[in-house]
């Protein structure tokens, strides 16, 4: 059985002031023509399919289309979850419509699947809150697979009666992924899990994100979920969220983010952009292959000391977003400033670095942990904020009420 693993489209994501919607349809076709090269069995789109909860008309016409070639006429089942950017009730509505194509969709962690027949060549065998067994054309052997969309804290507590959301998440979460195995998964099928997660290594190093999803790893570390809590049955994770590729360690099976298929933020700088392609079997190992993609600008963050300098940088590398950073005794002028933006259509900022030329570099900033509590992290950054005094009584006790204070 061979599965194509994606993630984190953002469909109407902009750079800034640049449109992005050409590059995504670029890139959407690179990964159908892949699809069919392989000649897949089925399709995983680990969440995030748009931006934002309410897309502009062209992004959703992009998703539509493109899941729809995916299902080659609905030889092909696709799965796609939402993830922490999309708006899981406006995922969800076009559930019957995309049963039509052979799409399936899961909005929230507990979806519950219809039973009946998809119309298309697969087929629906079982299903359960978060989980869906699947006939496909050409094989034998089901397909397990259990969905675990991104949920807020709000939808957490709502889905799974918690009133801790720390540790309480991960031991409830892990209990609902290993009851759905234990009752659906045996060596007779291939077993798969797909969310839309901060998943890392208990006790690792935490893994780099994007400038723009640092938010759904909650403060205090709450919604970071441990490689060892996935069920031993599973045979493939197939993650999104963070958008470079990357196999997490710890876990009974490859743990894999596909990464975006465009880099987002300058902080994906340079990076090499993959969907990854599955051979699986029951009962076996699976093998995966990353697919470098191809389409798209590259994102480049290159330093100068001289205005000449980099405006020759910028006209012999027209084919890119460029951030660049300019190491000056002075601010930049009004003319070097046109010189710059003249010379590169798709220059994105320019930072002025004001101190002499010959000065070293400064060390960056140490990286905040966020694993440690809010209330750890509140007093280190009051510290910080403040030459090293430490919040009074009052100011802790304030925040401890604000922590406890209801989302609504």
């Amino acid at each position: 059985m061979k599965i194509l693993h994606t993630a984190d489209w953002h469909l109407g994501k902009r750079l800034q002031d640049f449109q992005r919607l050409q590059e995504q349809q670029d890139v959407l076709a690179e990964i159908v023509q892949i699809a069919d090269q392989e000649d897949v069995d089925l399709v995983l789109v680990a969440g995030d399919l748009f931006d934002t909860f309410n897309p502009d008309p062209q992004a959703e016409d992009l998703l539509y289309s493109t899941l729809k070639k995916l299902t080659a006429g609905g030889r092909r089942t696709v799965v796609a979850i939402a993830g922490n950017h999309d708006n899981p009730d406006r995922i969800e509505a076009q559930d019957h419509f995309g049963r039509e194509c052979g799409i399936i969709f899961a909005g929230f962690p507990k979806t519950e699947f219809q039973s009946h027949k998809l119309s298309c060549e697969a087929k629906v065998l079982q299903t359960a809150p978060g989980f869906i067994e699947l006939k496909l054309p050409r094989h034998d052997a089901p397909v397990r697979l259990i969905l675990t969309p991104y949920a807020n804290e709000h939808r957490m507590r709502s889905y799974f009666g918690m009133t801790d959301f720390d540790d309480e998440l991960r031991q409830n979460l892990q209990g609902h992924w290993a009851t759905l195995a234990d009752t659906y998964m045996n060596t007779n099928g291939v077993n798969l899990l797909v969310a839309h997660l901060f998943v890392m290594k208990r006790g690792g190093e935490q893994p780099e994100e994007s400038d723009d999803e640092r938010s759904i790893l909650q403060i205090g570390g709450a919604s970071m979920v441990y490689t060892d809590m996935i069920p031993p049955q599973i045979q493939y994770t197939a993650l999104g969220h963070l958008h470079r590729y990357q196999q997490m360690a710890g876990g009974p099976c490859p743990v894999v983010y596909s990464s975006s298929p465009l880099a987002y933020s300058f902080a994906e700088s340079d990076q090499q952009k993959y969907v990854v392609l599955i051979d699986a079997e029951p009962n076996q190992t699976v093998a995966i292959t990353p697919i470098p993609l191809k389409t798209g600008k590259r994102l480049l963050r290159p330093r100068f000391k001289l205005v000449t300098e980099a405006v020759e940088w910028l006209q012999e590398n027209p084919n890119c977003f460029a951030e660049i950073t300019l190491q000056t005794t002075t601010y930049l002028t009004s003319e070097e400033r046109r010189q710059l933006q003249q010379a590169h259509e798709s220059l994105v900022t320019i930072i002025p670095d004001v101190r002499p030329v010959d000065e070293p570099e400064q060390e960056a900033t140490p990286a905040i942990d966020l694993t440690q509590s809010m209330e750890t992290l509140f007093t280190n950054y009051f510290k910080n904020r403040n030459k090293g005094q430490e919040p009074n009584g009052r100011l802790q006790q304030l925040f401890r009420e604000i922590l406890a204070t209801e989302p609504e």
